[in-house]
């Protein structure tokens, strides 16, 4: 498969793409939705993937479909995964069955409920050293299976990057190619008061959202496409001051989740401003063109405490909300794709 870097186009039809997708717990079926338009519209080529956290997740179960059944294989591949992961957590829930587009239109928070506040206090008192001494997590079972590691490692159908944080450098490290596996999974999702740091080869990883949420430039650097498609997850614009402890934390965690990305899109942006003011020569630098697909509007309405929500009922809105994101992405800026950014990076960052 070969790329046309002028036009975004794979031997004159598909464009060309690299998707970049975010973390953020069970927000990631937003992605997951995103995933499945894209895939059904069918007009696009995907050449790399980075990804973290929640979304390392998908990409890896994104790619393995790929590989085993193609576009059609990648949707349904990805649905059931995020269907594993409603059963794997359906016992204790206790946010099944509420009516969620209902309950965000009225202004519902989850973040005042008294399961939420008894379970962000255990979790500041206790480590997960502590509450979860064997190391249990359900989402390495539900990984493994649904991806065949060693087979994709070796016979990945994209450039595929997953990053994660060295919890004792504070480097992301992005893992690649033969590198693949169910552990590189879990170290881009370790988040700290949840999950015991994931040793790989003597180094130990935390999520991968501290550094890179997700980190552009391993499809700068290998991919040939120009074209980068970020799915977004944690909310850039939120408008109100906080007031309680929980909207206070859940900012401060959107601001750091988005903060790496902001810094690789203003030096995207000086770069595309070299370029296009003649100062760079277009041989000498890569002009990225950059998209976006996100829902501000549904991920403010929504608390930090609904991230560990995986309620199927939900998963299913939020994957329906990406669905729909992606619709109305696809039908206003199809076109700018292999042409130029659709997103004012100077106004997003500046």
């Amino acid at each position: 498969m070969t790329a046309k870097r002028e036009t975004g186009s794979v031997n004159g039809q598909r464009k060309l793409i690299a998707l970049a997708l975010q973390g953020g717990g069970a927000h990631g079926a937003f992605a997951w939705g995103v995933l499945d338009r894209l895939l059904e519209d069918g007009r696009l080529a995907v050449e790399g993937v980075s990804a973290t956290s929640a979304g390392a997740m998908n990409a890896a179960v994104f790619a393995y479909g790929l590989l085993q059944g193609g576009p059609d294989g990648a949707r349904n591949a990805l649905r059931e995964f995020w269907r594993d992961i409603a059963r794997a957590a359906e016992t204790g829930n206790p946010f099944r069955k509420l009516p969620w587009e209902k309950l965000l239109h009225n202004g519902y928070a989850l973040d005042h409920s008294p399961m939420y506040l008894l379970t962000d206090m255990m979790l500041r008192i206790l480590s997960p050293y502590q509450f979860n001494p064997l190391n249990l997590n359900p989402l390495r079972d539900v990984l493994e299976q649904h991806v065949d590691f060693d087979a994709l490692s070796k016979h990945c159908p994209v450039q595929l990057y997953l990053c994660a944080t060295n919890v004792e450098t504070g480097k992301v490290r992005v893992f690649s190619g033969e590198e693949m596996s169910a552990k590189a999974v879990l170290a881009s999702a370790c988040v700290p008061l949840l999950f015991q740091a994931v040793e790989i080869d003597g180094e130990y990883y935390w999520d991968g959202g501290y550094v890179g949420n997700p980190a552009i430039f391993p499809l700068i650097y290998n991919c040939a496409t120009r074209d980068v498609v970020i799915v977004h997850i944690n909310p850039i614009v939120r408008r109100g001051v906080p007031t309680t402890a929980a909207e206070i934390l859940n900012r401060i965690n959107e601001i750091s989740f988005n903060s790496s990305l902001m810094r690789e899109l203003r030096a995207i942006g000086f770069v595309t401003r070299l370029i296009q003011e003649g100062k760079v020569g277009r041989d000498d630098m890569k002009e990225m063109l950059i998209h976006s697909i996100r829902s501000d509007e549904t991920m403010t309405a929504l608390g930090v405490s609904s991230k560990f929500n995986a309620d199927w009922d939900f998963l299913c809105f939020l994957h329906e909300k990406g669905r729909s994101e992606a619709g109305a992405w696809l039908a206003t800026n199809y076109d700018t794709i292999g042409q130029r950014s659709s997103i004012d990076i100077q106004h997003e960052v500046l």
